[in-house]
């Protein structure tokens, strides 16, 4: 495996003094205001959520920042062992899975309970970096720069759809095809991958999707009419939000929140008790922190020498930047409703690790942002 050195090793404390702290800043402060709903969300109880997710989030920051210290050598070298790792664990959720409220998305390990989907995010990312790092630049657009990536996209993502998961099949399929473009594929196999992928989505609607997956997307179209059934969801979210107007009915203080119209208010729509109890000022705060978040990381990207660091860090940014579109869009009512969280706000062990994760990543490409390790590893190499 083709791997590369620093020519001048550097200690563990001038590691730790190069860490973009302005990005760990601006996380802790997402995580901060994720306890805070919380918080609220128990009626100013710090438990079931509150604790949990402050501990939670505390071990999380401290494997963040533990993994920003690896070099980018390690990573490469565990990319496409981490890939298929993450790919055995959605076969096991098949053949083993814990079935909650009608899907099958989570595996029993012991006392923990993960979701793999959530671990095939940066798996995904890590491996679509790792071989396009690799190949060179004229076989991008070849049959096995094509095949390859379509396996590594394709592969999870139907597994996870047949959870099912769309709001998480749908992000998988996204940041790959975005992994995808920027490596430099040809503008023709873009128009018509466009195309063919618009096809299949309409097919797709017309005859993959499961009943209650059609019904939210109906809902989506017109929640009034079923406003006692499927509909209630996204009509008690904009109420909540409609309530909330310009600067909030003040913490704890959500009516919508506490009076328990909202449902699943600790994970799903946490940003609705947000809007209801700051404001359109306090989302619109949390919204900036977010944007703050990603312009760091797209900085980041852009400093890095390197095609499988760039790559890496644009994957990440572009599951994060999907998380808060997506969510916030189902709870203003822009999109329907697929169950994506909120990132480090929501409740949820599994993506909070996965997300704290992935910024580990980022911040250490900035670390080693001058690091350019050699091509031509191959896949397996």
């Amino acid at each position: 495996m083709a791997v590369f050195r620093e020519t001048v090793p550097r200690t563990f404390q001038e590691k730790l003094f190069e860490l973009n702290w302005s990005v760990v800043l601006l996380l802790l402060l997402l995580g901060g205001v994720g306890v805070a709903m919380l918080y609220s969300a128990a009626e100013g109880q710090w438990n079931p959520w509150a604790s949990r997710h402050l501990v939670r989030f505390s071990i999380g920051i401290t494997v963040m920042l533990s993994i920003a210290l690896f070099p980018p050598r390690f990573w490469m070298g565990m990319a496409y062992p981490i890939y298929f790792g993450a790919l055995a664990l959605l076969v096991g959720v098949e053949l083993f899975g814990v079935t909650i409220n009608g899907a099958q998305r989570w595996l029993d390990v012991g006392p923990i309970r993960m979701q793999p989907s959530e671990i095939m995010k940066i798996a995904q990312v890590l491996a679509l970096a790792r071989f396009y790092h690799d190949l060179p630049p004229d076989k991008v657009n070849s049959p096995y720069g094509l095949l390859v990536p379509a396996f590594l996209i394709g592969a999870p993502v139907a597994l996870i759809l047949h959870q099912p998961d769309l709001g998480t099949a749908v992000l998988v399929a996204v940041t790959g095809g975005a992994i995808v473009f920027l490596s430099g594929l040809s503008w023709k196999i873009i128009i018509a991958g466009g195309v063919a992928g618009f096809a299949g989505v309409i097919g797709f609607l017309n005859f993959g999707i499961a009943d209650y997956q059609r019904q939210r997307i109906l809902t989506f179209l017109n929640p009034e009419a079923d406003p006692q059934g499927a509909g209630y969801h996204i009509i008690q979210s904009k109420i909540a939000l409609g309530s909330g107007g310009l600067t909030g009915r003040g913490f704890v203080q959500g009516t919508q929140t506490q009076l328990n119209f909202l449902p699943e208010k600790q994970t799903d729509f946490i940003f609705t008790i947000l809007g209801e109890e700051f404001g359109l000022v306090g989302g619109l705060a949390v919204l900036a922190l977010y944007a703050l978040v990603l312009a760091n990381a797209v900085a980041i990207a852009a400093s890095c020498k390197s095609v499988f660091l760039r790559l890496m860090v644009m994957g990440i940014a572009t599951t994060f930047a999907l998380y808060v579109f997506i969510n916030v869009g189902m709870v203003t009512g822009m999109l329907p409703v697929v169950g994506v969280p909120l990132p480090l706000i929501s409740y949820g062990g599994t993506v909070m690790m996965a997300v704290l994760f992935g910024f580990g990543l980022i911040l250490g490409a900035h670390i080693h942002r001058n690091a350019d390790p050699p091509r031509g590893a191959g896949l397996f190499g």
